[in-house]
Formats: C-alpha cells, sequence, structure tokens
C-alpha cells in the first residue's frame, strides 16, 4: 500500500495537492464532485515554468493513471498568455513578502472562522495531517492567490508527513478509499492540469526566444556638483599681489554607466565647469591650481560637454579600458596616493591628488591592467587630439603619453610603484612656469618637448589611516628650433591620510616640492632659482550620505619657484553633493 501511494505522489504537485484537500473532505466516491462544487473556479495556481511530472501508474492496484492527465498541445491566444505573464509577476513578486511557519492547531489561525467554507478541510489537514503552514503574524490568507513558493513549502510539509507516515506503517490513516479520491480527482482535473500543461509549453518556447534574442542592457545614472568658494592671498609668479577677490563657481557632471554582461562598464559623463584656473586669473603659475578647477591657465564655461567615454571589459585575465575622450591614468592603473579623488573628494589641488607624472597621460587611447596579486602591471597609451587628424595632430602624430607601470605588493595595504612615461607635447600641469614649457604662456609660449619622465610611488594603508608618497624625475627636450635642449625637473611629496569622524570623512595633509627645473643646457637660463614648498591640508566632513564639506587651504613659499615671489594663500570651501 505504501508503495502505491508514493508512485501516485510522482504524478504532479498539483495532483497532490488535490489528493490532500480530498482526503481532508471525506474519502468516497462522492469527494471529488464536493471539491468541483465547493472549490473556486480561479483556485487552481497557473504554472510558472516547470513541467508537470509524467504520470505514473497504480502497479499494484491495478488503477492507472496514464490516460488521466491527456497532453494537449494548444496554444493559447495572445490575450490569454498575456493574462498568464500576468498573473506570473503578480504572484512573484509576493513570494518573499514573510516566511511560512508550521502551526499545529488550526486554532493558530487567526483569520481562520469555524464559519469559512474550508475550515473543516483545514483543521483536517493541520490536525489529521499537520502540513498546513501559516505565516508569522498568525494569519493564513485565505482569500488570496496562491504562489508556487507557498504551495511548494505546503508541498514539503505534506511530503515530510507522509513519509512519516509510511516508514512508521500507521494503520488507518490511509486506506484503499484515498487511492479512489485520488483516481477520481486526477479525472475530474485531468482537463484543467492538459490545459495548463499546454500554457506552460507555450510559455517555455516564448521564454526560450526571448533570452535567446535578448539584448539585455542596464544603465544606472550618477550625478555630482561641486560648489567651490575660493580666494587667495599673497604675492605671485611675476613679483605681484595675487587678486584677493572671491571666487565662486561649480563644476557638474552626469555619469551613465552601462552593463551589456554584468562584467563589462560603458562610461558616458557629461560635465559644465564654470571654475576658472588661478594660474590665469592671479597666481599665474600652475602651482596650487585647483584640482575641480579647469586646466592651468584655462577659463571654465557653461556649456555642456561630452567629459569621458570609455569602455572597460575583461580579456582573459587582463582590464582592458578604451577611452575615445577623456581617459585618465585611473582609469586602468593604480596611483597608489590615498588622497586621490578626481576633484568631488580627496585633495583640492591637482598637485596633491596624485603625483605629476600621471598628468602626462591623457586624452584617447586604451588602457590594460594585469593583476596577479602581489604584482600589478598597468600599460596605456593616450592622445590628445586623436580626433583632429591633421598635422601633428591625431592618434599617432601628435601630443600623446604613453605609460608602463608595475607595482608590488608585498603585504596587505603595502604597495610600491615604478613608472615610467614617454610624452610627447605634454607636460606634468603642474609646477612652475619653465616646468610645464607646453602649457606655459609667456616667456615659453607653448613649446615642443618629448619627454622620458621617472616616478616612484609608496603607499601603505592601515584601514585607519593611510600614508605615502613619490618622487618622480622628467627629462624634457626641447626640439623648437634655436631653442634645441634638455631640461631636468625633479617633484616630490609626503601624503597623509586619516579617517576621521562620520564614515566617509577624510582628514589630508600634503607637503612637498611642486616641479621644477634643476638643470639645463642654456648655462641655468631656464633653471628654477629656489625651491617652493606646497602645503596642503583640508578635511572632509560626510554631512550625509550624499553630501561632503570640504575646507582647507593650500601655502605656496616663493611662488614659482622664486624668492622674490611673496608666499600665496589659497582657501577653498568645497561643497560635493552626489546621487
Amino acid at each position: 500500500m505504501s508503495k502505491v501511494l508514493w508512485n501516485s505522489l510522482l504524478v504532479s504537485p498539483a495532483v497532490l495537492a488535490s489528493a490532500l484537500v480530498g482526503a481532508a473532505l471525506g474519502s468516497g466516491v462522492g469527494a471529488s464532485e464536493a471539491i468541483a462544487s465547493e472549490i473556486p473556479a480561479d483556485w487552481m495556481p497557473t504554472a510558472q515554468g516547470n513541467e508537470f511530472a509524467t504520470p505514473t501508474e497504480f502497479s499494484a492496484s491495478g488503477v492507472d493513471l496514464s490516460g488521466a492527465i491527456a497532453q494537449v498541445q494548444d496554444t493559447p491566444s495572445a490575450t490569454e498568455t498575456a493574462n498568464i505573464l500576468k498573473q506570473l509577476t503578480e504572484y512573484g513578486s509576493e513570494a518573499d513578502s514573510s516566511l511560512l511557519t508550521q502551526v499545529t492547531s488550526v486554532s493558530q489561525l487567526r483569520d481562520v472562522q469555524p464559519t469559512d467554507w474550508a475550515f473543516q478541510a483545514l483543521q483536517s489537514l493541520v490536525e489529521r495531517y499537520r502540513c498546513i503552514a501559516g505565516y508569522p503574524d498568525g494569519t493564513f490568507r485565505g482569500n488570496r492567490a496562491l504562489t508556487r513558493y507557498e504551495f511548494a513549502a505546503g508541498l514539503n510539509a505534506c511530503l515530510e508527513r507522509i513519509n512519516e507516515i509510511i516508514a512508521a506503517q500507521i494503520e488507518g490513516v490511509l486506506g484503499s478509499d484515498d487511492l479512489i479520491t485520488l483516481q477520481r480527482l486526477v479525472e475530474e482535473f485531468g482537463a484543467e492540469l492538459a490545459t495548463l500543461r499546454g500554457r506552460v509549453d507555450a510559455l517555455e518556447v516564448r521564454v526560450t526566444e526571448l533570452e535567446a534574442n535578448q539584448f539585455s542592457t542596464t544603465t544606472k545614472l550618477f550625478g555630482e556638483s561641486i560648489f567651490a568658494l575660493s580666494l587667495s592671498e599673497g604675492g605671485n609668479s611675476v613679483g605681484g599681489e595675487t587678486d584677493s577677490g572671491v571666487q565662486f563657481g561649480t563644476r557638474t557632471r552626469l555619469a551613465f554607466v552601462t552593463s551589456f554582461t554584468g562584467n563589462d562598464f560603458l562610461h558616458t559623463r557629461l560635465q559644465i565647469n564654470n571654475l576658472d584656473a588661478f594660474s590665469g586669473t592671479n597666481t599665474f603659475t600652475p602651482e596650487g591650481d585647483l584640482k575641480f578647477g579647469v586646466g592651468p591657465y584655462g577659463e571654465g564655461s557653461t556649456n555642456v560637454e561630452l567629459d569621458w567615454l570609455a569602455y572597460e571589459t575583461n580579456i582573459g585575465n587582463a582590464r582592458v579600458v578604451f577611452l575615445p575622450v577623456g581617459g585618465i591614468v585611473p582609469d586602468f592603473a593604480s596611483t597608489i596616493t590615498p588622497l586621490d579623488g578626481d576633484g568631488g573628494s580627496g585633495a583640492l589641488s591637482r598637485f596633491g591628488t596624485r603625483a605629476p607624472i600621471y598628468n602626462m597621460v591623457e586624452g584617447s587611447g586604451i588602457g590594460l591592467n594585469f593583476d596577479a596579486g602581489p604584482a600589478e602591471v598597468s600599460l596605456g597609451y593616450l592622445a590628445q587630439n586623436a580626433g583632429t587628424p591633421t598635422r601633428r595632430n591625431g592618434l599617432f602624430d601628435g601630443a600623446y603619453g604613453a605609460l608602463a607601470q608595475l607595482v608590488f605588493k608585498p603585504v596587505t595595504g603595502l604597495q610600491l610603484g615604478l613608472t615610467y612615461v614617454n610624452a610627447y607635447r605634454t607636460d606634468m600641469l603642474t609646477g612652475s612656469q619653465l616646468a610645464t614649457p607646453v602649457s606655459s604662456l609667456a616667456p615659453l609660449d607653448g613649446l615642443t618637448t618629448i619627454s622620458n619622465a621617472y616616478g616612484v610611488q609608496l603607499g601603505y594603508d592601515t584601514g585607519t589611516f593611510a600614508f605615502g608618497g613619490w618622487a618622480g624625475y622628467t627629462n624634457a627636450r626641447i626640439l623648437d628650433e634655436g631653442l634645441k635642449g634638455d631640461l631636468g625637473i625633479w617633484n616630490w611629496a609626503l601624503n597623509l591620510a586619516v579617517n576621521a569622524g562620520p564614515p566617509g570623512s577624510q582628514l589630508g595633509l600634503v607637503v612637498g616640492m611642486e616641479p621644477r627645473v634643476t638643470k639645463d643646457d642654456f648655462n641655468g637660463a631656464l633653471e628654477d632659482p629656489e625651491t617652493s614648498l606646497h602645503v596642503e591640508g583640508f578635511y572632509q566632513y560626510q554631512l550625509t550620505e550624499n553630501i561632503a564639506i570640504t575646507p582647507g587651504f593650500i601655502w605656496l613659499t616663493a611662488p614659482d619657484h622664486n624668492d622674490l615671489n611673496d608666499d600665496v594663500v589659497i582657501g577653498t570651501l568645497r561643497t560635493t553633493f552626489r546621487f
């Protein structure tokens, strides 16, 4: 008898559910008629993707179910399919609403009353078979649609209980009348089961087709606005006084991040930046320029521009980044410094953000990063005017920067980087006018150079605080007729970052020497006479998850590496909004 019953359970979850209700309402031939007359027409749950099992036979009792569930291959209409999909969505959205808990008495279900039409059935299933589950709040929710998750929970409880009955060979619980009821229920609901089978088959075909032909993308929008209040006080690089007027401006970015496979990202960013560079308005040197402002000697604009376009993906064990617009080194390589934040966070100045050697590699091109754990290799090539294929421009004939970097990570938190850059018609965008011969105005007025730059970076992060620094040397060869020769340019810095205050808050300090020409081939005519120190401090206070306020200062001794110039102090209050 037990083997017969177990085979019958393999017919389908729907058949088992019908059998359990039939057994609860009473055995005998009339049970199926009672179910058909009392159960609402929409009681049967819609199948959600899984085929029902192939019918088996009651080989021991001679009761044949093989013909009870005919396979009807009828395809539903478009309206019927839409209704089915709607039901799937509605039922699936409620699947995780709460967890089901086993009850041992129908009185534990506070929304089930003795006057309910299914009260006796529930009472029998709870107290006789002990396979009805309720919600943690003590409700049964009998008037709502049954989801497959809830059905599976009840089915599992019933199967466990029946296994116990079979294992214990309890007499009088399962009899021949139960099997007859099961047979009549299968016959009664054979048409419905066959219809459901056909609908499920049709839905599976459509789902398979959609999955095979889908173009699935996920795009997220990120925004950032910087409101900056800045002023400078002291001397400038031409022996005068800076304009001590107050400057207020904003930089706003909207970034769209799209993933096609889950392991790749397409970055599209728009920007408006109306923050003038101090080097073009009052200090007249790239020293101390703010990172969130425009480039050296530049003027802000209210025009919307495509600031960054990049696509990154994995090729084997390497991360490859294609950079059609606005590429920089941090897109594909580690800069190691703990204060790198690209203006919206981290250091206030361009010099304090990262080692100047990285500023020589910007524009359009490609970058590659291979992280092997203890060591990391990065390679990149970026051209500044790749979209202008005229003489001395373009991807290979114009200004470019090529980088090769090896980073050692011997222990957790410690990084040591060795960097080499070969660049044509680009410079480090920081330091004195003489140390930036390509981007400077008078007296150099944009010389043509080819440079070989070498850098060493060190960083150690404990989790609570991080410190590090860098040292770099650049040999820039001037190629202009009548002024050919080499410049030797040094720079160094020490930095400290401390996590202090609310999560995301950071205290930062930078002390260093911005790029300075220490030797030349022109009898000292293009050497910087003295040494200027860059001292920077700030505190980034994370007011909320989306708002950070950063007061800070930059102090330059002997601006432009010239003791004839009075010290200058640049103060700023940066407020960053992110969404």
